[in-house]
């Protein structure tokens, strides 16, 4: 499956368009990497356990989006783009979308 953020595929050619295709995935903060991050947010800089969250999320959410490609038959997926959204206090929600499409 070829992932790209472009709506065109250098070097091949849309034969079929399937439409918007997605995946999500919500992750809730845990107690003891919020005590953590609070720690960080006084000295500043990277907080590890919310890097590694967010990445598993990411991935999680990818490989949901490309199941729904494949299930539709694509082979591509043009135009993606992520977003996140808090879905309540202490949980965010990361959005895979793109349009599922066939390249030849």
């Amino acid at each position: 499956m070829i992932l790209v953020t472009t709506f065109e595929v250098p070097g091949h050619k849309i034969t079929k368009t399937f439409g918007l295709v997605r995946g999500n995935s919500v992750r809730a903060r845990h107690i003891g990497h919020d005590i953590m991050a609070g720690l960080k947010n006084i000295v500043g800089g990277e907080i590890p356990e919310y890097t590694k969250m967010m990445a598993q999320s990411r991935e999680e959410s990818i490989n949901r989006m490309v199941k729904q490609a494949k299930d539709l038959g694509a082979n591509a997926i043009v135009g993606v783009r992520f977003t996140t959204s808090m879905a309540m206090q202490g949980a965010a929600e990361l959005l895979a979308y793109g349009t599922a499409v066939i390249i030849s």
